[in-house]
């Protein structure tokens, strides 16, 4: 799968080895029953959404609940027939920091704009979690401080960045610095980026 993304844009080769070392770690995450978080500000925050969604139910593969957990529900709740039950699909535990509106609202009106992912993580994250950080510049306050927060807390954290890297590059377990300098350029290569990690992990779990 790496070849194949690499194969379609030739110039993620620069972030080869940080792209493997992400795939890994998520893998890690999981694999230890662990949780993912993601946060970004703008198209960003969509990416941030989009990660989750693909994380949260199937991505390439339909990854339906196993036989022994299925006739446990049935057995429970007669009334979730088996069809409905077929269309369930197993999820890796993912959430997007920018969903949380009411919460996120409250921390700019009451104390920081500059900390709502930040507490966030602060109120959420485990140790063991791992946080994904998306910002082209790397120098988004609200996301740094988020990183920040993650690492004091033994939380791995995963950069999304542009070739600069900014801050979070200095701060991220991991930071993908995808090449270019303009926002919407860096963004066109996080999507491909973050779906290879998706599918990747994916493929990990679920090889059905």
């Amino acid at each position: 799968m790496l070849n194949e993304l690499l194969n379609r844009y030739p110039s993620l080769f620069a972030c080869k080895e940080t792209i493997q070392q992400a795939a890994e770690a998520l893998i890690h995450c999981y694999s230890d029953g662990k949780k993912v978080m993601a946060c970004g500000n703008g198209g960003s925050c969509a990416d941030a959404d989009h990660i989750v969604g693909e994380l949260m139910k199937g991505f390439l593969k339909k990854r339906p609940i196993k036989g022994s957990l299925k006739k446990r529900i049935l057995e429970q709740y007669p009334s979730l027939n088996a069809e409905l039950l077929d269309k369930l699909q197993c999820g890796l535990p993912a959430l997007s920091l920018c969903s949380l509106t009411a919460l996120n609202s409250a921390v700019c009106n009451d104390i920081d704009p500059d900390l709502i992912y930040a507490q966030s993580v602060f109120g959420l994250g485990n140790k063991g979690d791992i946080l994904i950080c998306i910002s082209t510049s790397g120098n988004a306050k609200n996301v740094c401080a988020a990183a920040e927060i993650a690492k004091a807390s033994g939380i791995h954290v995963i950069g999304l960045t542009g070739s600069a890297g900014g801050k979070l590059k200095e701060i991220a377990d991991i930071c993908i610095c995808a090449p270019g300098m303009e926002t919407y350029k860096i963004q066109e290569l996080h999507l491909p980026i973050y779906h290879y990690l998706c599918a990747t992990v994916e493929a990990y779990f679920f090889d059905i």
